[in-house]
This record gives C-alpha cells, structure tokens and sequence, in this order.
C-alpha cells in the first residue's frame, strides 16, 4: 500500500513538473510576442509619420531600425545577465522599465525625439536573450529544439502588430498605438510575475564575465552569427519594411499593406515551433542547408523588378511586361517566411545542443548579430532605395547576403574544409540522410589543432 502510494505521488509529482514547464513556456513566448510586438511598432506608425515629417527612403529606414539597434547591442549583457540572475528576475524587470519609453513616445512630435525613444523602447527587443535560455533549462536536450522554437514563435508579435496597430491609427490616430503597447507590456510583466518560474539554471556556474565571454574565440559562434544575420535580421528588416513597401509598389492602404506585409511575419513566427522539430528530428544541418536553398530561391524570384520593354518584330513592336502581381508576390513572400523561420529555430538547435552550459552568453552573442542584421538592413534598404530608385532592390541585397551563407555552409559542413580554422574529424555527413544531428566541428580553443 504505502509502495502504491509513493508511486502515485511520484507520478503526481511529474506530472506537476511538465505542467509548470509548459506553463513557463506558454508565458515567457507571450511576453516575447508583446516585446516583439512593441519592437516592430515603428514599422507600422513610420508610415503616417513619413507623410507628416517628410522623411526620406533613408530616414524611414533609420527611425524602423533605431529601436533594433538597442535591442541587438543589449541582447549580450542580458543574457549573460540571465545566466547569472534567472531569467524570470529579469524579464520582469524588462516588461515594467520598457513601458515608460514606449508611452512617452505618443508625445514625440520631432524626427530626433522619435530616434531617442526608439533607442530607449528597442530595450524589449533584448527579451529574446532573456526568454530562450530561461525556457531551455526548462527541457532536456532531445526536446530543447522544439522548446526553444515555441519560444521562438513570439516573433509572430511582428504579425500581431500589423493587425493591431492599424486598427488603432484608425480610431485614435497613431499616437494610440505606443499607449495601448505601454499598457499591454505592465499587464504582461503582472502575468509573467504569477505564472512563470525561478530558473532552475541561474547563479549556479558562478563564472565571470570575462569567462562567459571566452566562446568569442570559438570561431562556430560567429559562422551562427552570420547564419542568424540573415534569417532573423532578414526577418526583422523586412518586417519593418514590408508595409510600407505594399503601400508604394501597390499603391494599397496602410490597413490592407500591413494585412499582406503579415503573411511574412505570421508564418515566420508560428513555424518556429516546426522549424525546432525538423531540427530535432533530422539536424540543425540538415535544416538550415535547405533554408538558404529555399531563401535564395524565393529572393530571386522576388528580385526582378517592375519590367517594360519593347521586342521589335516583321509586324511591328511588341510589348511585354515581366513582375509579380500583389498575389503572387505575397505568396513567395509567405514562402521566405517560412524559410526564415525554420532558420532561426535550426541556428539555435546549433546553440543549444554545441553550448549548453554557455547557452546565455551564446544566445546573447548570436542575437546580438541577428539584431544587428535587423538594425542596418533596413538602413541599407532605404539607402540602395533612394540610390537605385528600384523597389525590389531590397530583396537583390538579401540575395546576395544568402549566397554568402550558402558558401560558407557548404565549405564548413558539407566539404568540411578548414576554412575558419576547425580541427575537422572525418567525412562530411550526407546532406540528403534524414534523422539524428550531426557531429559538431571541433572547438578552436587554445592548444587545440
């Protein structure tokens, strides 16, 4: 009897543990759809704002970007911070402090006070190397992909923003938007507060600063780096980017642009959670050889610009025009987000099955690059844009960037060369072998190779 019993309390006991870990799972990627949320506000109110400050192709892509610049360069500091403090400690902190600047910025009414507070606002954009780690001592390792890509599936706030915030232009002007978002990130922090959890990972290596920082000489973190750049960087910029772009190409409104702007941001979100199973069940490899395949085609095609052009025939001139109509153009737009998703969630199954015990500072690093990809992309969006005068200009760009990715992928893990510096230990794997990860590169550290 009293062995019957300690059984059932054990099994009550386990079952109680995987209820409070998809509990801190299900909050924690709500808090990080309200910070992304917040994050990409600018790409929807820059628009009245362009009409009303008379803003340039340039100055529009500086005022989406400046809040990514603070939230890329903070993603470091916050999740060493997080390794240190717990994540649940911090996240709260994030959510209360970074509803100030984002009511304050309903009374911006100059080009300067709009960049400032964007600066201060981008802080929520640093969630993300506050949540993954936390979520990921939550999950063994066979199931940390799939976590880390729930988690993952709060950038969907990209798509949430694009339905909101037009609603709130609308009925209040945009000045309703960064006061509805300041509310909504006090009630989220009061929700993380009661269903959230100490993390059971935090304060216990008790290394420093300095030490968390020694993966910067593992040359991995910085091919990840180059790898997140540009699914969760391209991701970002063209989140901002996307409606305005509708509303110019197309001629559409700021409702229906961001309407079709979403159909990238949505699935880019809600198919991190599949991207972090594929990467579970095949390989972070695997997974991200055949993203950048499905980006660089999709980008191609995305590439080619409005076309005109005269064929001159034994009856006479022949007109054509080559470009993509709003439907199909959303339609591989839709197929890039996909793309991009299933990138981010297989980058960080890299991560978290190479680094578990720097999952932080790593995190922190890699998002930290993805950030940054985010902040001058839409820079150079703009810049390219006021300089070639040609829409897609921007998809050319990231065409190139992909290319890059591809190259290095297939130097380091498909031929296996040593181009970075690695101590390379046998073949290379198939790509076409399904199941199972693949052996990590070896790790450059001092008195290796």
């Amino acid at each position: 009897m009293n062995i019957i019993s300690a059984v059932d309390h054990r099994a009550a006991g386990e079952s109680m543990s995987h209820a409070r870990r998809l509990a801190v799972l299900l909050v924690t990627t709500f808090a990080f759809m309200a910070c992304f949320a917040v994050w990409m506000m600018f790409g929807v109110i820059g628009i009245p704002l362009r009409r009303e400050l008379g803003l340039s192709a340039t100055e529009f892509g500086l005022l989406t970007s400046t809040p990514v610049l603070t939230g890329a360069i903070f993603r470091l500091p916050l999740g060493i911070w997080t390794d240190r403090y717990g994540g649940r400690i911090v996240m709260i902190l994030l959510l209360v402090l970074c509803a100030v600047p984002v009511w304050l910025c309903s009374y911006a009414n100059a080009f300067w006070e709009l960049l400032l507070l964007g600066l201060a606002l981008g802080l929520v954009g640093a969630s993300f190397a506050v949540g993954m780690p936390y979520v990921a001592r939550f999950f063994p390792k066979e199931r940390r992909g799939f976590a880390m890509g729930v988690f993952g599936a709060g950038t969907t706030g990209a798509a949430i923003n694009m339905f909101i915030a037009p609603i709130l232009i609308a009925r209040y002007g945009w000045q309703g938007v960064p006061r509805f978002y300041a509310v909504a990130l006090l009630a989220t922090a009061a929700l993380f507060w009661l269903l959230s959890a100490p993390d059971p990972g935090a304060g216990k290596s008790g290394a420093s600063v300095r030490r968390q920082l020694a993966v910067l000489g593992d040359l991995r973190v910085w091919k990840y780096c180059q790898y997140y750049s540009i699914v969760f960087g391209g991701f970002t910029a063209l989140s901002v980017w996307m409606p305005q772009y509708f509303v110019q190409e197309y001629g559409l409104g700021i409702a229906q642009a961001a309407l079709l702007a979403a159909c990238f941001s949505l699935p880019a979100g809600v198919l991190r959670a599949f991207g972090g199973w594929l990467a579970d069940r095949f390989g972070a490899h695997h997974v991200t050889w055949w993203v950048l395949w499905a980006a660089w085609i999709a980008l191609f095609l995305l590439s080619y610009p409005q076309t005109d052009f005269i064929i001159h025939t034994i009856r006479g001139p022949a007109q054509f025009h080559i470009g993509l109509a709003s439907l199909p153009f959303t339609t591989l737009l839709f197929a890039l987000g996909v793309a991009f998703a299933c990138g981010m969630a297989s980058t960080f199954k890299y991560v978290g099955d190479e680094f578990p015990s720097e999952m932080g500072a790593v995190t922190g690093i890699v998002g930290l690059a993805g950030g940054l990809g985010g902040f001058l992309l839409p820079i150079l969006f703009g810049v390219i844009l006021d300089w070639l005068g040609i829409s897609s200009s921007c998809f050319m760009f990231l065409y190139g960037i992909v290319w890059v990715s591809l190259i290095l992928n297939y130097l380091t893990e498909v031929r296996r060369l040593p181009v970075m510096g690695e101590a390379i230990d046998g073949p290379a794997p198939p790509i076409a072998a399904a199941g199972g990860s693949r052996e990590p590169l070896a790790r450059l550290t001092a008195g290796e190779g």
